[in-house]
């Protein structure tokens, strides 16, 4: 019999299948064996017909075939979403339209500005962040200010670290910054409208508070107070120096080298431990220019020694130049051998020089103090105009001078047990938030080339060595320092209104050091071996009607400092610190 195929019309349903199959509609036909075949439908194929048909089809995918297929769809799918995503990343122009943005290029320039906003572009194309979060990514991006300097919080334990800017200004003396930063009559009388002397008042000022001074002067730091010195008194003649007191200044720069870059000649005397009055008497001529004494304010030497004070030189016929350094002007009882200006002057020293950021807590600048005509003979030289300040200077050494107690005096007399008192609280705190912190006692320093080896009680918060690296980069830098495989947070240089800025760069920097959690604060009034022997912990108390002695000041080779340990300088066999500080 004869088996015909007669093909599927559209809407068809597969008598195997029951899928509808392609092609026209129309009437029913009748089938070979006497039955009709409804409109619209075919035959299903029989025998070999299905062998021809399958041949000439593909089989439907299986297996693997369709999981590849799967995936590339989904890759697809997702790479589509990507360029999506992409296309909706905010332009520059339109970025910079943000109110906040717009704001932020008044106050920092459009160049960084943009800067930020491109970093947050890039981090919405390569999915980071979603492209309606570039805004506020760019703006959390933005620096503090347009310089490139950044605030600090000084943990080390170094009152006046060098690599952290030595002295903290005052808040009189930042404001007084701010106000000269515009025109100022930094060399105008307004009654007169005539030139006057530049920074008069502040000049003024420094002479009231040495009054033992016959005149002052002020050059842009310490260095050039004593280069304009030899300059001028000394330039193709001799500078008489003790051998002990020829000393390194700090970051590689020697005062031998300083004084002989000025056409000075140096004459040496004495040996490293013993310089007397007669070693100068024996070689002072008319070929001498001045003889200097320069306080040795970044090392001591103990022992077998002997060294001449200025009040036993001033005989000798020539003038004497003490460089005390430090900036101290006045006894301080806290550091009764720091030698200051008025004591030294009352000695009989013609000329005394010194830096305004150390001790006296100012700007950087430097101090000449001393019989009138020798100031007069040093303000008149040609390099005096070279060495002059500027206006902000002079603005922030006036404010310095008669304005409250600075950062550095209250440092300096901080209570230890006050600061053990704040260490306590913010180890309790930190601790709630499963935090391994501890208040300690510790040791503290006066640093940038003051008071060596004058030990200053203090306390911190001790934390895991990782923290040190967490905090020194984070949103507010916090420079610490190392003990004994600890991050100690010393908090004599901390003012106490920035305990709470402290205590949140700890809690931003936990994430990022790694440290397994605890779960209760340790007392700040006990005592923990494990620390160091003068730290506190749960193993005992100290008792508040029986103090404990003063703490003997730490062994350099002990320290592991991430600043600076006290004395300024990394320890024998220390590991490499990040920053170091120098007289």
């Amino acid at each position: 019999m004869d088996q015909r195929v007669t093909p599927r019309t559209a809407g068809a349903a597969d008598e195997r299948t029951g899928t509808a199959g392609p092609g026209p509609t129309g009437p029913a036909h009748p089938r070979d064996d006497g039955t009709t075949r409804p409109a619209g439908t075919a035959d299903a194929p029989h025998g070999g017909d299905r062998s021809a048909r399958r041949a000439g089809t593909a089989d439907a995918p299986r297996g693997g075939e369709r999981s590849e297929r799967s995936a590339q769809g989904e890759r697809s799918e997702r790479s589509a979403e990507g360029a999506d995503a992409r296309r909706r990343i905010p332009r520059t122009d339109v970025l910079l339209r943000d109110p906040r943005l717009s704001a932020a290029v008044e106050r920092l320039g459009v160049r960084l500005v943009k800067s930020a906003v491109r970093q947050a572009q890039n981090r919405a194309r390569t999915g980071d962040i979603r492209p309606e979060q570039v805004p506020d990514a760019a703006l959390a991006l933005l620096p503090g200010t347009a310089g490139g300097l950044r605030p600090v919080i000084n943990a080390t334990g170094v009152l006046l670290h060098t690599n952290l800017g030595r002295a903290p200004l005052s808040a009189a003396a930042r404001q007084a910054v701010q106000e000269a930063a515009g025109p100022t009559d930094v060399e105008l009388e307004l009654p007169t409208g005539v030139r006057a002397r530049r920074g008069r008042s502040a000049l003024a000022a420094l002479h009231e508070r040495v009054p033992s001074a016959g005149a002052v002067h002020v050059v842009n730091n310490g260095a050039a107070a004593l280069v304009l010195a030899a300059t001028a008194l000394a330039a193709g003649r001799e500078i008489v120096v003790s051998r002990g007191e020829m000393v390194e200044i700090g970051d590689g720069f020697r005062l031998p080298d300083l004084l002989v870059s000025t056409g000075a000649r140096l004459r040496e005397v004495g040996t490293t431990n013993r310089t007397t009055a007669a070693d100068y008497a024996d070689v002072i001529g008319p070929d001498t220019g001045f003889v200097l004494k320069v306080h040795p304010s970044n090392f001591r030497i103990t022992g077998f020694t002997k060294s001449a004070e200025a009040a036993e030189l001033t005989g000798l016929g020539v003038p004497v130049v003490v460089d005390i350094g430090s900036g101290l002007l006045a006894p301080h009882p806290a550091l009764p051998a720091e030698p200051d200006a008025d004591t030294q002057l009352r000695a009989g020293a013609a000329l005394v020089t010194a830096s305004g950021d150390k001790l006296l807590g100012g700007p950087q600048c430097g101090l000449l103090l001393g019989a009138p005509d020798l100031v007069r003979t040093l303000s008149r030289h040609p390099l005096a105009r070279a060495l002059r300040v500027d206006k902000l200077t002079l603005a922030a050494l006036e404010a310095t001078l008669t304005g409250p107690p600075t950062p550095t005096a209250l440092a300096l007399t901080a209570d230890p047990d006050r600061l053990l008192a704040r260490a306590g609280r913010l180890a309790t705190g930190l601790a709630a938030d499963g935090i391994d912190v501890r208040a300690v006692r510790c040791t503290a320093t006066v640093g940038g080339g003051g008071a060596p080896g004058v030990p200053l009680p203090s306390a911190a918060l001790s934390l895991p060595e990782p923290y040190a690296a967490a905090l020194r980069t984070g949103r507010v830098p916090v420079v610490g320092r190392l003990e004994t495989g600890r991050c100690l947070l010393d908090l004599r240089a901390v003012p106490e209104q920035d305990d709470e800025r402290l205590g949140q760069a700890v809690r931003a920097a936990a994430p990022r050091a790694s440290t397994p959690p605890v779960g209760s604060a340790v007392p700040a009034d006990s005592t923990d071996s494990s620390a160091s022997s003068d730290s506190t912990g749960a193993k005992g108390s100290v008792d508040p009607a029986d103090p404990p002695d003063p703490p003997d000041p730490p062994d350099p080779a002990d320290q592991q400092p991430t600043a600076s340990a006290p004395d300024g300088r990394p320890a024998e066999g220390a590991r490499p610190v990040r920053a170091t500080e120098e007289g």
